[in-house]
């Protein structure tokens, strides 16, 4: 039920919205089916353009980054990893469109 209730959640936040807000990424680490998604919300765009995103561990070492397309009329992009052989601690995710910049932090916890 709890995975039912975040799917909806993020897919509803995807589809509400992204025209008239600004720029903003979140995570949402999902223990029971192994991922991590993190998702670069934006203002629409008649353009294409490509965005820079860094996950950068515990260390504050970039451990991938990866150039993404935002196509034209979209507001939003999604990165996905999965959570096991991630590195215990608080994690950075990491956005630069164009010269701005946007952080957000979540925690990978150590296995039970």
């Amino acid at each position: 039920m709890k995975k039912l209730f975040l799917t909806t959640l993020l897919v509803l936040s995807s589809c509400f919205g992204s025209d008239s807000i600004g720029s903003e990424v979140d995570c949402l680490v999902i223990k029971e089916e192994n991922s991590i998604i993190c998702k670069y919300m934006t203002q629409r765009s008649i353009e294409d353009k490509f965005i820079k995103v860094e996950w950068i561990n515990p260390d504050g070492e970039i451990s991938r980054t990866r150039n993404v397309l935002l196509p034209s009329g979209h507001g939003s992009v999604y990165d996905f990893r999965y959570l096991s052989g991630r590195e215990v601690g608080i994690w950075n995710f990491r956005v630069t469109d164009k010269d701005q910049v946007f952080n957000t932090t979540f925690e990978v916890l150590a296995e039970e």
